[in-house]
C-alpha cells in the first residue's frame, strides 16, 4: 500500500507538473515601452499591475525608456532590424514621422471591433489626430493641453473671481491684458502669469505660441509651406502678444521650468500656463498644507477670435517590425490590454489628463473630478500639432521656438524677426 501511494503520488506530481508548464506555456507575455516617468508613471504602472492580476493569461512585462528623442529614435531603429516591443506609448503628434519611416502598423477596423472599440467613443479631434492617410496609427489614451492655474485667493481680492470659484472677466486680449496689469504686483504677487519653461526647451513657448495663433484662426503648416497668407502676420501678432505681457512686466522671463512653477505655487504669480500634468503637483501640495492659498484651472481663456487650445495625446500604436512582425496571438493581447486601459483610464485622469475613451469622461466619476471636469471641454476645441514630420514633441519646430521665438518673447529681439527666421528654418527642414 506504500508502494501504491507513493507511486499515485508520483503520477499526481508529473500530472500537476505538466500542467504547471502547459498554464505558463499559454501565457501570453506582451512586451510594452513606454516613456512615462513621474506621476504619470506612477499610474500606468499600477494600471499595468492591476492588469496582470486580472489577467492570468496574459502578461505585461513593461519597460520605461527616456522620453523625447531617444525614445523615438529607439523605437524606429529597432522596427527598422525586427526588435522592440509588441506595444508601446506613442504621441499622436509624432505619427506623421512614424509612418514616414514606416515604423508604425495601422488598426484594421475589425481589431478594434473585436475588443468593442470604435470612433464613437473617442473625441473627434483626438481620433482625428490619430490618422494618416485615412488609416489609424495609434488608440489615443488621453487629451492632454496646456491649462490657466489660477490663485483663488488673489483673484477674489482684485474682483476677477465669479460666485462659482471660477475666473471671469478674461475673456478678449484687452480684458486678460487689463487683469494682468491689476493683479501684477499687489497681494505679495509680483507677477499676473507665469509660464511653464525651460532655458533649452521651445516646448511651452509652441504651446501658447500655437494656441494664440489658431484662436485667430492662423494656419502653421500648409502644402505651400509654413505660415502661409497672412498666417505669417498672426504669428507676429500672437508672439508679440506673449512677449508684451514680459515687457510690461505682468510676466517673467521664460527661463527655468521648477522656478516659473514655484513663482505659482509661492504665491508670487497670481496665474500659471502650463500643462495638465501639474495637476496632481497642485493638489499634493494643498493636501499637505504647503500651497497656502485655494486654487483652480479652468482651459486656456478665448483671448480673440474663436476657442482654441494647443493639445496633444499619449496613445497605443504597435511597432511595424521588419521581418519579425507582432505575432497575431500578440496582436489580439495587445488590443485586450488597450481596452483594459481605456476602460479604467479614471485612474489615468488622475494625473490631470483628460480620457479620451469618452464612457469614462461622461462618467459620474469623472465628472466629480477636479479640477479636470471644469477644462474637459478644451477636447472640444483642441488642436493638435501641424500633420507634418517635423511637427511633434522634441521636433524640429520645437527647436526653432526655443530658437526665435523664446528670445522674442524675453525681448532679444523683434517678433517680426523671429518668425522671418523660424520660418526659414522650417521651411529648409521641409526640403
Amino acid at each position: 500500500m506504500k508502494r501504491a501511494g507513493l507511486c499515485l503520488a508520483a503520477v499526481f506530481a508529473a500530472l500537476f507538473g505538466i500542467t504547471a508548464a502547459a498554464s505558463a506555456a499559454e501565457k501570453t507575455h506582451v512586451v510594452w515601452w513606454d516613456f512615462l516617468s513621474g506621476g504619470d508613471g506612477v499610474r500606468m504602472k499600477a494600471l499595468i499591475a492591476q492588469f496582470n492580476a486580472e489577467h492570468p493569461n496574459i502578461e505585461i512585462d513593461g519597460t520605461t525608456l527616456q522620453w523625447g528623442t531617444p525614445f523615438y529614435t529607439k523605437v524606429q531603429t529597432s522596427a527598422a532590424v525586427g526588435q522592440g516591443p509588441d506595444i508601446m506609448t506613442y504621441h499622436l503628434s509624432r505619427l506623421p514621422l512614424g509612418v514616414s519611416t514606416g515604423t508604425l502598423r495601422p488598426y484594421t477596423d475589425a481589431e478594434l471591433a473585436s475588443v468593442g472599440l470604435s470612433a464613437k467613443d473617442f473625441f473627434p479631434s483626438d481620433w482625428s489626430a490619430a490618422h494618416v492617410d485615412g488609416k489609424l496609427y495609434a488608440i489615443p489614451l488621453d487629451i492632454h493641453s496646456i491649462i490657466l492655474y489660477y490663485n483663488k485667493d488673489l483673484l477674489a481680492k482684485e474682483g476677477l473671481l465669479g460666485p462659482d470659484g471660477l475666473p471671469k472677466g478674461l475673456d478678449g486680449i484687452a480684458n486678460f491684458d487689463a487683469a494682468l496689469k491689476k493683479l501684477t504686483g499687489k497681494n505679495g504677487a509680483e507677477y499676473g502669469v507665469s509660464f511653464a519653461s525651460s532655458d533649452d526647451d521651445g516646448a511651452t513657448d509652441w504651446r501658447i505660441f500655437y494656441t494664440l495663433l489658431n484662436q485667430m484662426g492662423g494656419t502653421f503648416l500648409q502644402d505651400d509651406g509654413v505660415l502661409p497668407g497672412d498666417s505669417e502676420a498672426k504669428a507676429v501678432k500672437a508672439t508679440e502678444t506673449i512677449a508684451d505681457w514680459v515687457k510690461q512686466g505682468w510676466a517673467p522671463k521664460l527661463t527655468d521650468y521648477p522656478a516659473s512653477i514655484a513663482l505659482f505655487t509661492s504665491g508670487k504669480a497670481a496665474m500659471h500656463i502650463n500643462g495638465v500634468w501639474e495637476v496632481p503637483t497642485m493638489i499634493d501640495l494643498a493636501k499637505s498644507g504647503k500651497l497656502g492659498f485655494h486654487w483652480g484651472a479652468v482651459q486656456i481663456p478665448v483671448l480673440f477670435d474663436h476657442a482654441a487650445t494647443w493639445a496633444d495625446s499619449h496613445s497605443f500604436a504597435i511597432p511595424n517590425r521588419r521581418g519579425n512582425p507582432v505575432p497575431p496571438e500578440k496582436i489580439k493581447a495587445d488590443l485586450t490590454v488597450i481596452a483594459w486601459i481605456e476602460h479604467h483610464a479614471i485612474l489615468w485622469a488622475g494625473a490631470g489628463h483628460i480620457p479620451a475613451y469618452r464612457p469614462v469622461t461622461d462618467s459620474p466619476a469623472f465628472q466629480k473630478m477636479q479640477p479636470n471636469a471644469t477644462y474637459a471641454s478644451l477636447a472640444k476645441t483642441a488642436v493638435f500639432d501641424p500633420r507634418s514630420k517635423i511637427a511633434g514633441v522634441a521636433s524640429p519646430i520645437y527647436d526653432a521656438c526655443n530658437n526665435f521665438i523664446q528670445p522674442a518673447i524675453n525681448g532679444q529681439i523683434a517678433a517680426s524677426a523671429a518668425i522671418a527666421q523660424l520660418k526659414d528654418e522650417l521651411e529648409g527642414d521641409l526640403q
